[in-house]
Parts: structure tokens; sequence; C-alpha cells
């Protein structure tokens, strides 16, 4: 997996942003705001613009009935992360060329990119820091850092689907980096979440490098572009 470029973010000409970061290449960003608008709102509107060629060009109306059932699930998903407090999602798809020996190397892969705030108890931001990674059972791989933007931690954690569920057997690993904001009120937690389990150290250094970029400050109003 080949270190990525950056790309600036669209919250980099948001005036009301409350976080800047640099995207590396490779992720593409899911409009919240698109995909959870009112019906008939301007935004709502705008979707069913950019999905109609995809329904135009199905063969059929079973497959095109299949294409709005993953559209309502996709809108289900994000909905219930804005709900907690998300406010970021993009999907990552990168080349496994780690060790490399041919075309089979080659194949891509998946992952998921996420940016959330939660409230917390007033507290030193250091405090506030490891209290995410220790108040929580299931965090491995703990390290605790001093970014641009301040301490922060990052951690680890594996889950796998119960067999109820119906999803695959397959282990999700979850990076996280923890960075609590100076209003000491509130914690801005980033997470690369993948299943690819034999690339953590992968994507652990690209959580790390989208979270050096992060910066509490418009970044434009300082004169120095950082995200």
């Amino acid at each position: 997996m080949k270190t990525p470029m950056f790309v600036l973010h669209n919250s980099v000409n948001d005036p009301q942003a409350e976080l800047w970061f640099a995207e590396l290449a490779g992720f593409t960003a899911l409009p919240f705001e698109a995909f959870l608008s009112a019906p008939g709102s301007p935004a709502a509107d705008s979707l069913r613009v950019a999905i109609a060629p995809f329904l135009d060009s199905a063969p059929n109306d079973l497959v095109r009935q299949q294409f709005i059932a993953n559209v309502a699930s996709g809108q289900q998903l994000l909905g219930a992360l804005r709900e907690i407090g998300t406010v970021h999602c993009s999907i990552g798809l990168h080349r496994d060329d780690v060790g490399e020996t041919g075309a089979s190397g080659n194949h891509p892969l998946l992952s998921f990119f996420t940016i959330s705030w939660r409230d917390t108890a007033v507290a030193p931001r250091g405090v506030t820091a490891a209290r995410a990674v220790t108040s929580t059972d299931g965090h491995t791989g703990i390290e605790f850092l001093e970014l641009p933007c301040g301490p922060a931690t990052i951690s680890e954690t594996t889950l796998k689907p119960s067999i109820e569920s119906g999803l695959p057997q397959q282990p999700l690993i979850q990076i996280h980096a923890h960075l609590p904001h100076p209003d000491c009120k509130r914690l801005a937690v980033l997470t690369v979440s993948t299943t690819a389990v034999a690339r953590r150290a992968e994507y652990r250094a690209i959580l790390q490098q989208i979270a050096e970029t992060v910066s509490f400050e418009n970044p434009l109003d300082s004169g120095t572009l950082t995200t």
C-alpha cells in the first residue's frame, strides 16, 4: 500500500467548520446533507438527479429496485451515524501492493473513515485523551501522541459480527485517533475501519497522517494552510 497524496477537503472553505483536516487520496467523501436531506429540498433534488443515470442504465426493474433499496440502506446507516455525532464519512479504496510479487497483489482494499464528536467531562486535554482509551474495554495498541492540534491517543479495537447477524464472519479492525478540543468539553474521534486486518499497520499510519493535519482553528485565518 503506497503512501497516497493529500487532497484538500471541502471543510477548508466552510466558515462554520469546527475542525479542518487533510484527507488522503483514495478516500471519497459521502455527502451527508444530500443523502439525509428532506424530500423536496434542493439537496434531495440534487441527489435524485445524480442517481438518475444509474437507474436509467439498470437492465430491468429488479436491478433498479435493488439499487434503490441499497441507497435506502445507506441513508439509514448515515442517519444512525449522524445521531451518534458523526459529521464526516469517507469510503477508502487502495491497492494492496505491500510485498507485491505480481498481479496477485493488485486486489483493492476497502475501508471506512469517519469523524465524530463526543461530549466529555471538563478536564485537561491530556487527561481526556487518556480516558478515551482506558474507560472502555477492548482498546489495544494504545499510543499517546503530541500532535500539532494538541495531545491525542491512538488505539485499536477488533470486532466480529455475531453468527445471528447474518453478516460475513470477518473480523473488523477499527483504528481510532482521539483528539480533545481546546474547549476541554468535547473530543473529536477519527476512525478507520477495515476487514483487511493484515494491513493494520498501514491503516494505522494512514490515520496518524490524517490526525497530524487536524486543526481546531481555521488555517486560512492564521495564514498557514495545513488542511
